[in-house]
């Protein structure tokens, strides 16, 4: 069993804010392998599903971005689960638009999801950094990730989420390589 978490805020008024890409990923993945449908546990919801042989847990934290580790912890404890059975879905400034890289532990880079995941379960957790840009100066990082996706940015968006969605019978299997390779093949 694999705990997949993506990190986001909860409510519409956060549903298309740069920094809730995780979420959106979470949900791409949910309705393309056709997870059953959310349900409240571990301070958010939850959605349980099959990728391949692989029985996958989708989780959303309920507790906003800052204190998404209380929710990770609760959900792999109760599961019995170790660090190396969980994957965090999250938005990643220093990597160009609507590119993904895959890597396993490291820090959290002032992300303040990852920092909270990291004290709650150590930093050893597989971390899907899904590519936002940077502003260009750090005094325009919060309101830009903070913002919405522009008109501009939606097709790509879209297709980076199909692509996540599509071939994530690779991440589910442990081919990290194979799952970033096939994801920029399918991005052009």
């Amino acid at each position: 069993m694999q705990l997949w978490t993506g990190l986001g805020n909860p409510g519409p008024q956060y549903a298309m804010h740069r920094h809730n890409i995780g979420f959106m990923a979470v949900d791409a993945i949910a309705e393309v392998h056709d997870f059953a449908a959310p349900k409240r546990a571990f301070q958010g919801w939850i959605q349980e599903g099959r990728i391949g042989t692989q029985k996958i847990l989708l989780l959303k934290p309920g507790t906003y971005m800052n204190e998404s580790g209380r929710s990770v912890g609760e959900a792999m404890r109760f599961y019995k689960l170790t660090p190396a059975d969980v994957t965090v879905f999250h938005d990643e400034l220093d990597l160009a638009p609507f590119k993904l890289k895959v890597k396993t532990g490291g820090g959290h880079a002032g992300h303040n999801g990852l920092r909270s995941t990291d004290a709650h379960i150590g930093p050893d957790f597989r971390r899907i950094r899904l590519g936002i840009g940077h502003p260009g100066h750090k005094d325009r990082v919060s309101p830009y990730v903070l913002g919405n996706f522009v008109k501009a940015e939606l097709d790509d968006l879209t297709d980076l989420l199909g692509a996540v969605a599509a071939e994530a019978p690779w991440l589910a299997a442990g081919d990290d390589v194979r799952f970033m390779n096939e994801v920029a093949r399918r991005m052009g």
